[in-house]
């Protein structure tokens, strides 16, 4: 295991990060306790000491048993959980990003996670009702207070985040220093503008989702009923099912599983890129931690860049198209040399 400094700031974190919102059987599909201590022990044997959890998970239980496992060696841990979702359905400010909530979720979190601090709050999801300036000064107060450390945004568009960076360094406030996305080859999008932003910002990525729930393990592509239920689906379709069978086929080349090679996939691509694994069994685990030691070659990492590649949205393709590059660069694109690494001309 190795160990990355998250964004824009000291922290130092695994180059991997163990995501627990499979610890506790409450929705039905986690872990039990027992298999919930073996999957956080063989983590931080590795050397993994990010993880990442959130107030919403199993109703609670996944910050209860990740206080309990950290609890002999707290301060050697980077604990994240998060903010935002509804605690309980029987008022309106028991929910969203405005500062009683953040308050209260946190003292929650704090009580659960038997911890005086928390290393890394997110934002959980944008709820595009509460100013930018009342959620980044109420997160400000907890750092200033010592109940959080650092502070990140997740599931938010770019516009807001980079709105709430520079609103944060105008003002002295403390600034977001990681991003938690969905992305890996399945979910490709966020290259277009998220993650231009996080290079911009100095922000860590952290992706989750990075299996794309489980399709990438290429257990449907095994399964001769899958096709047979592709019809009204969001992520089992033709296309998701083509880019599985790619990554099968590259991980049987290199002779690794489908998880390793679409991690190792993720790891590789530009930015502080940490991502989560998460686990519902102590093998499943220990195949994920096992992308650590894989490193795809370039042929293989081009095949499966080319199998998910998505078409780029406004404004992407109309200033990538010829003429706008002409009336833009007039005629040298290809002759100057960017040493910020910006997007190629």
């Amino acid at each position: 295991m190795r160990y990355k400094l998250f964004g824009r700031s000291g922290l130092r974190v695994s180059e991997l990060g163990l995501g627990t919102m499979t610890f506790g059987e409450e929705w039905g599909w986690g872990a039990s306790k027992e298999e919930c201590r073996k999957i956080f022990d063989a983590f931080a044997e590795a050397g993994g000491n990010f993880i990442d959890t959130a107030n919403r998970y199993t109703e609670g239980t996944s910050e209860r048993f990740v206080g309990e496992f950290i609890g002999a060696d707290r301060d050697a841990f980077v604990v994240a959980t998060k903010y935002t979702l509804f605690s309980r359905r029987d008022h309106p400010n028991a929910s969203g990003n405005h500062r009683k909530n953040m308050v209260t979720s946190l003292e929650g979190s704090l009580r659960r996670l038997r911890t005086d601090y928390i290393d890394l709050l997110w934002v959980h999801a944008w709820d595009f009702l509460t100013p930018t300036d009342e959620v980044l000064r109420g997160l400000d107060d907890l750092v200033r207070a010592g109940k959080v450390l650092y502070i990140g945004v997740s599931d938010t568009p770019a516009w807001v985040v980079s709105h709430a960076n520079t609103l944060a360094e105008l003002r002295g406030w403390t600034r977001f220093v990681g991003l938690q996305i969905k992305y890996g080859l399945i979910e490709r999008t966020p290259e277009q503008d998220l993650l231009p932003m996080a290079r911009c910002f100095d922000l860590a990525v952290v992706p989750w989702g990075v299996l794309g729930g489980g399709l990438l393990t290429g257990k449907y592509n095994r399964d001769p009923d899958a096709k047979g239920r592709i019809a009204g689906t969001k992520t089992l379709n033709e296309r998701n099912l083509r880019i599985a069978e790619e990554v099968s086929a590259v991980a049987e080349e290199h002779g690794c599983t489908p998880s390793q090679a679409a991690i190792s996939w993720v790891r590789v691509q530009p930015g502080v890129i940490v991502p989560l694994i998460g686990a519902r069994t102590e093998a499943q685990l220990r195949d994920a931690l096992g992308a650590l030691d894989i490193s795809l070659s370039e042929v293989h990492l081009r095949r499966l860049s080319e199998v998910s590649a998505v078409q780029p949205a406004f404004p992407h393709n109309f200033l990538s198209s010829p003429n706008i590059r002409e009336l833009v660069y007039g005629g040298f694109a290809d002759r100057i040399d960017d040493h910020r690494g910006g997007r190629t001309l």
